[in-house]
This record gives structure tokens, sequence and C-alpha cells, in this order.
């Protein structure tokens, strides 16, 4: 019985996904955060391309 318990006491590969998975975690975290700025950004430049294009085929031709 003690051999098991210190076989699963001394086995890594448990504490080795874990931190993986916590790597993963936080790259998400980072990811969802720089997409969210970028997206708030082209959303401000579109609008600004389509007030652009309106407002440039309400010009009379010249």
């Amino acid at each position: 019985m003690f051999k098991l318990l210190n076989k699963i006491r001394r086995n890594e590969e448990g504490a080795t996904a874990i931190e993986y998975g916590l790597i993963a975690a936080l790259i998400a975290i980072a990811l969802i955060g720089a997409l969210q700025t970028l997206g708030g950004a082209l959303d401000t430049k579109f609008g600004e391309i389509e007030t652009a294009v309106d407002t440039a085929g309400d010009a009379p031709a010249g």
C-alpha cells in the first residue's frame, strides 16, 4: 500500500498537465483582450470609412 502511495506522490504527469492548462488559459485570456481592443479600433475605422463614402456619394459631380 505504501509503495503505491509513494508511486502516486512521485508522479508529476498530472502537475505538468495542469501547468500546461494554466499557460493555455493565460494565453487565451490575453488573446481575447487583444482581439476585443482590435475589434473596437476596426469598428471605429470602418465607421469613418462608411461616413467618408456616404459623404463622397452626396457630392456633386464636377
